[in-house]
């Protein structure tokens, strides 16, 4: 996301505010009363549509736009990290070891943005895992490069895979950014603040979680934030 003085570019507003809708449509002219809110004027906006459109990041219809098909499915992992989908924890494992050779480093990047979306993390070059407490499909495209494995380690891992102290941190602190948010746009800034941190939680088993871990606390207050948020927002927007 793209941030300057604590707001937002014409893109990234346009991208958070469809992000934030369901379904991922909004015309115009709702899109450039959001870009207001930061100071943006409206032909940054629809200049920004425009070439969002010829990337390919956006679909445009009758005045209306929405999400290609790769951010739809961004939408959904975000959707997912609000109210992940989990399963009793056993203590096994989840081990991919990439076994493809010659990869071009246009697959080698696309492979790396899949594991971290299945939360997956690497322990060296190659050699990703996780506890096997999710319920998600695997891609074709990540079977087809890797060999798994089911199993159990030794000695716990977690503190070699993810840094659990920087998130929780990170986490208290959205907290009270949230309790604090005043206004449509801060309470924008903070909403795509919250959301972007949720996708990076690794949603480990409380087996493998220190004591106090705010992630359950923080997506009851972004839940209860969102819904009193959305229906000011909505105001502004039909005003």
């Amino acid at each position: 996301m793209e941030e300057r003085n604590g707001s937002l570019s014409a893109r990234s507003a346009v991208l958070s505010a469809l992000l934030g809708s369901h379904p991922p449509r909004l015309p115009a002219r709702r899109l450039v009363r959001i870009g207001a809110l930061f100071g943006i004027a409206e032909g940054t906006v629809r200049v920004a549509l425009s070439r969002m459109v010829a990337a390919g990041d956006l679909l445009q219809e009758q005045g209306e736009y929405t999400l290609s098909q790769r951010l739809v499915e961004r939408q959904a992992r975000q959707d997912e990290s609000r109210s992940p989908h989990t399963r009793p924890w056993d203590g096994t494992w989840e081990v991919a070891v990439v076994t493809a050779e010659r990869r071009a480093p246009a697959d080698r990047a696309a492979f790396r943005h899949t594991m971290t979306a299945l939360r997956m993390a690497e322990l060296r070059e190659g050699t990703w895992l996780r506890p096997a407490n999710l319920v998600r499909a695997w891609p074709e495209t990540v079977t087809a490069q890797c060999t798994r494995i089911d199993g159990r380690p030794h000695d716990d891992p977690t503190p070699l895979l993810w840094d659990l102290d920087g998130w929780a941190a990170e986490a208290r602190r959205l907290e009270r950014a949230l309790d604090r948010a005043a206004g449509l746009a801060e309470g924008f800034l903070v909403s795509a603040a919250v959301l972007r941190h949720l996708l990076a939680d690794p949603l480990l088993p409380e087996e493998l979680l220190p004591s106090g871990w705010p992630g359950a606390e923080l997506r009851a207050r972004y839940d209860s934030f969102d819904r009193r948020y959305r229906e000011v927002l909505q105001e502004h927007l039909d005003g």
